[in-house]
């Protein structure tokens, strides 16, 4: 990975990036600058939801022993 970004390909495709970068700021920054309220709750409600599912293992981690008895069970019993 490292020899891809010292290859001519590799500095050429930075280049790219960064001025496509630049030019994406410039032009769109009214319109970011208009939505950042919103863009900055949306991001921190998916912060959020990331960091309160590490606490008890994210969706379906299987483990009910946490949430007492479940009422619905996919085990078979013999």
């Amino acid at each position: 990975m490292r020899d891809l970004f010292f290859s001519k390909t590799g500095i050429v495709l930075i280049g790219f990036i960064a001025v496509a970068g630049y030019f994406l700021w410039v032009e769109h920054t009214a319109h970011i600058i208009t939505y950042l309220p919103l863009i900055l709750l949306l991001g921190g409600c998916v912060l959020m939801h990331l960091f309160m599912h590490h606490g008890h293992g994210g969706h379906g981690s299987g483990d009910d022993s946490q949430h007492g008895p479940s009422s619905h069970s996919d085990k078979k019993h013999d």
